[in-house]
């Protein structure tokens, strides 16, 4: 660990480099007694002298001398915990570089500050983009990455380049898919753990469907944004593609999307399914092991009549929490009979907004379990999650 004088010994040598300056300007002044060396000129050198020393004796503050490692947690809360910046110099961690030598030592050698990273290809200079993310990337020494990658062109070619000394060490993902964009093998990112996908209101649906056509067998976790899957998408994947998942996002158009991605992810343990709704018409018997969490937003009015099927047939038998939003009238009989054929340990229900239900209804959810939580929250109306 480095060490540093204290405040006193930083105050002795300031005040002796100020005398040895000093004396070098009187020396100055008595040897030009041909030049005649004016009174003000000695003093204004004299005040420069002075004014360095002042701003060289503010390094003698507490902060100059902190302990690496106390340094080390402050630099760790520059960084967002959740976003992924692009590397710029008036933003940290590059931002730290630049303070002192010091400061850019702890900082390079602090793998963990350079870990999330945004990389952008498509447009600017990518030579020079690509010399810095690469020497960022570099200084993350191994650790797990999370790393945002946005496409603006239809080539993801140079960042594939750029990270494939990298590519094991990514654990998080999020691909910005924009107009044009083509398709990227996610497979190839064996290490990856968590997948977003969003774009810019574009639909490049059929390069994000290529994209994700096989996912790797590390991964557990998939978000997919503003991207609209319907069933003949669905089912034109590998049935085994989706095996690993245990927590999946997804907007789909119409509810026979739902059974088809329980059959896709048999290991699912959490899901989130937002959506045009339009009924199951036949729907066919299904048992799901693993599903704990279901949460529904469709986009149907409060004051919408049907059943949409979407617990006909089914059976969760470890479903634990349900959350619905925008589904219209609750089909409730339908709910209490699948309850009663999934022999589910149910312990929390959300009806949110758009969701019609009666409280004889909401009694007979708590008599039927009476540790339920039991939400029934008008505000909660948003289309996403």
């Amino acid at each position: 660990m480095q060490t540093f004088s204290s405040n006193a010994d930083s105050s002795t040598i300031s005040d002796t480099l100020q005398n040895v300056q000093l004396d070098v300007v009187m020396h100055d002044v008595s040897a030009q007694n041909n030049v005649r060396y004016s009174h003000r000129q000695f003093i204004e050198e004299k005040l420069k002298i002075v004014q360095s020393n002042n701003y060289h004796r503010g390094f003698s503050s507490p902060i100059w001398r902190l302990p690496t490692e106390i340094l080390a947690q402050i630099f760790l809360y520059c960084i967002p915990e959740d976003e992924n910046r692009t590397p710029a110099p008036y933003l940290a961690p590059m931002l730290l570089t630049t303070v002192c030598r010091r400061w850019r030592e702890v900082a390079v050698d602090m793998s963990s500050l350079w870990r999330r990273l945004k990389l952008e290809v498509g447009h600017g200079d990518w030579q020079q983009r690509a010399f810095c993310y690469d020497s960022c990337l570099k200084r993350s020494r191994g650790r797990q990455l999370s790393l945002t990658l946005e496409c603006h062109n239809n080539d993801w070619t140079e960042l594939r380049s750029l990270l494939q000394p990298y590519v094991d060490q990514i654990s998080s993902l999020s691909l910005g898919f924009f107009s044009g964009a083509g398709s990227l093998a996610v497979a190839d990112f064996r290490g990856l753990d968590e997948l977003v996908i969003y774009t810019d209101g574009s639909d490049p649906i059929l390069s994000v469907a290529h994209s994700i056509a096989q996912l790797p067998p590390s991964m557990r976790s998939l978000k997919l944004m503003d991207l609209w899957f319907n069933l003949r998408l669905l089912s034109g994947l590998n049935p085994l593609a989706w095996a690993g998942l245990t927590n999946l996002e997804i907007v789909v158009d119409g509810l026979d999307s739902f059974p088809r991605l329980l059959r896709l992810c048999p290991s699912l343990s959490s899901l989130t399914m937002i959506g045009i709704f339009t009924p199951i018409e036949a729907p066919e018997p299904l048992a799901h092991a693993n599903l704990k969490s279901l949460r529904v937003s469709g986009d149907l009015p409060l004051d919408s009549i049907g059943n949409l099927g979407l617990f006909d047939a089914i059976a969760l038998p470890n479903l634990r929490a349900v959350e619905v939003r925008n589904i219209g009238q609750w089909p409730h009989e339908e709910f209490k009979a699948f309850l009663a054929r999934s022999q589910c340990p149910l312990e929390s229900l959300i009806f949110g907004g758009g969701v019609m239900a009666t409280d004889q209804q909401l009694a007979e959810y708590i008599s039927l379990f009476p540790s339920l939580e039991l939400v029934a929250d008008p505000t909660r109306s948003a289309f996403y999650f």
